[in-house]
């Protein structure tokens, strides 16, 4: 076997083994970790800024500079193989395994973990070489990668070797374990993937959940139902509830009757602004960008027969990528709470079943809803707001009377009901009522 072969194989392997460290480094590095190099002095920092300023590009010379390494000393290997052995059979069977073990190793593992738990110092050292390279090498790494693309399935050209989001997704787990980032930060970032496949229906509130008022009200009737409901923005109807022809603002409410007083007079139809309407179908992402755009914290979603679905406000969005948005006031509170004399305060969310069980019912059911809250916007014929108050008759006709207590949250949705009995007739009604 040739020693100029040989050695000129394990002079490539090397070359490809830098190759390789220089792409895990430079893959570990962002721009923001270069400029805080920049910023600390650190030698080198100013080479390491340019490349990680434009990745993409060196990324490629590095990964075309491996490639090219393995393939020159996979052929060295085969044709020294070749003289040493005599049947060709051997010969390639024996370069197979030498080139795969050592890409493996001397490829593949190595250099990829030493990049990975040194990248500042690999990408730094890699800087010095590529930059040269690069402007070497010219235009022939982003042609190569074009050849590929155009050769690949799929719609229009990459710059080069992106990761998948699963391969992203998975890279966010590592960092968290690695305690590079919190876990909440990862649970973010997870839903921002997550909101680019959601839809507006799945964020918006429900029509059922509506807090609406008719364009014939008058501003003080709008400005009464904002105080009590809590709702800043409330949708203006027409001619019926799928009818939106508009948003209200409490601001505007405020500054019109701060103005004049002879205003709380005038119909809200002259406060409100016009509404934005988006499909249920329309991707939750897009819209978010179109509300940043056009300033709008508030759309109308109509579904797919033209009716009133709900509304989304931009609130809704960022819930789906930062959770839950609360106050240090919302607690949890007890699904019962027994006040004596036969009185209860409830939660919304209270099983009717269980509701019907405190008044010695042992079934009580209820075709259209299946809470408390919701039996009480039954009743009502609308969306409950704090201190509304119906009747509701038990099967044994006993009558309950249901009061909507504070709302909390940021939907303004109310938490607990009170709930206690009613006399049908009155104790001096039944005396009249007796015979003489």
């Amino acid at each position: 076997m040739s020693p100029t072969l040989v050695a000129g194989a394990i002079a490539l392997v090397v070359v490809a083994w830098l190759a390789a460290c220089a792409e895990a480094g430079l893959a570990r590095v962002s721009s923001f970790r270069a400029e805080e190099a920049v910023k600390s002095g650190r030698r080198g920092s100013a080479k390491l800024a340019q490349v990680a300023a434009d990745p993409t590009r060196y990324l490629n010379v590095a990964l075309l500079v491996r490639v090219a390494c393995e393939m020159a000393a996979a052929a060295m290997v085969t044709y020294a193989s070749l003289q040493e052995f005599d049947g060709t059979t051997e010969a390639l069977l024996v370069a197979i395994g030498v080139m795969v073990l050592v890409s493996y190793v001397a490829v593949g593992v190595s250099p990829r973990t030493i990049g990975r738990q040194h990248p500042l110092n690999t990408a730094t050292a890699a800087a010095y070489v590529l930059l040269p390279l690069a402007r070497i090498m010219g235009p022939i790494p982003p042609l190569l990668i074009l050849i590929g693309n155009a050769l690949t399935p799929g719609k229009g050209f990459r710059r080069g070797p992106f990761a998948s989001e699963a391969e992203l997704r998975a890279l966010v787990d590592l960092a968290e374990k690695e305690s590079l980032i919190e876990d909440e930060e990862r649970r973010m970032v997870h839903s921002v993937f997550e909101l680019g496949d959601t839809l507006v229906r799945e964020v918006m509130v429900p029509r059922t959940d509506l807090i609406v008022i008719e364009r014939y009200k008058t501003i003080r009737q709008a400005l009464t139902l904002a105080l009590r409901s809590g709702f800043s923005r409330i949708p203006v109807t027409g001619e019926s509830e799928d009818d939106i022809v508009g948003i209200v603002y409490l601001k505007d409410l405020v500054r019109k009757t701060h103005i004049s007083r002879d205003a709380e007079t005038e119909l809200v139809s002259t406060a409100m602004r016009p509404a934005a309407f988006v499909p249920d179908t329309k991707n939750a992402g897009d819209l978010l960008r179109e509300m940043q755009q056009e300033r709008n914290h508030v759309a109308v979603v109509i579904d797919e027969y033209g009716g009133t679905a709900g509304i989304v406000t931009i609130e809704d969005i960022l819930e789906e990528i930062v959770g839950e948005i609360t106050d240090e006031y919302d607690r949890e509170l007890p699904p019962v709470e027994n006040l004596g004399d036969d009185r209860y305060r409830v939660t919304a969310r209270l099983d009717i079943t269980d509701l019907g069980e405190l008044y010695g019912l042992e079934e009580y059911d209820d075709e259209d809803v299946e809470t408390v809250g919701g039996l009480l916007a039954k009743a009502l014929g609308r969306v409950p707001i704090a201190g509304a108050s119906s009747v509701v008759e038990l099967p044994d006709s006993r009558e309950l009377r249901l009061t909507a207590e504070a709302a909390a949250g940021r939907r303004n949705k109310i938490v607990t009901v009170l709930v206690e009995p009613v006399d049908l007739v009155d104790p001096p009604e039944r005396e009249e009522a007796k015979p003489e």
